[in-house]
């Protein structure tokens, strides 16, 4: 891979890395004080599952959950957990607070679809076992 690609995916990845968690600080902040409350506890052992790209359900438009999707939206697609679910999403040494944003995924054989920017924060590139746990309600 030449250095400029690789230099411009590393710069992406930060990118992405760094609006997931603003993103996420926000929507945490929303309904609390304002305290900076700390990030919720995981709920049980770490469960694993199948996960990859979403599909057309995590792409663009909006979602089942009615969550406004773009290039920069972070979350997953599941078919049983309620929408705003809140979890953490596990991959080789990164840990990932996000939601249930949609429902899916579409492709057989997943059950967490992931949003293109979720991915990329993640390091998933194609079809991967991750390690889930829901979060704690706060």
């Amino acid at each position: 891979m030449p250095p400029a690609l690789a230099l411009r995916e590393t710069a992406l990845a930060a990118v992405a890395l760094l609006a997931l968690v603003v993103g996420l600080a926000i929507a945490s902040s929303r309904g609390s004080s304002g305290s900076g409350a700390p990030l919720p506890a995981r709920v049980g052992d770490w469960q694993y599952a199948r996960a990859g790209l979403g599909g057309s359900s995590l792409e663009s438009g909006t979602s089942a959950c009615g969550v406004k999707l773009g290039p920069t939206s972070a979350g997953v697609a599941h078919p049983v957990l309620p929408c705003g679910a809140k979890l953490y999403i596990g991959y080789r040494d990164q840990e990932v607070l996000t939601q249930v944003i949609a429902r899916g995924p579409d492709r057989p054989g997943l059950q967490f679809g992931l949003t293109q920017a979720l991915a990329r924060v993640l390091g998933i590139d194609g079809t991967v076992t991750v390690r889930w746990s829901l979060a704690a309600r706060s």
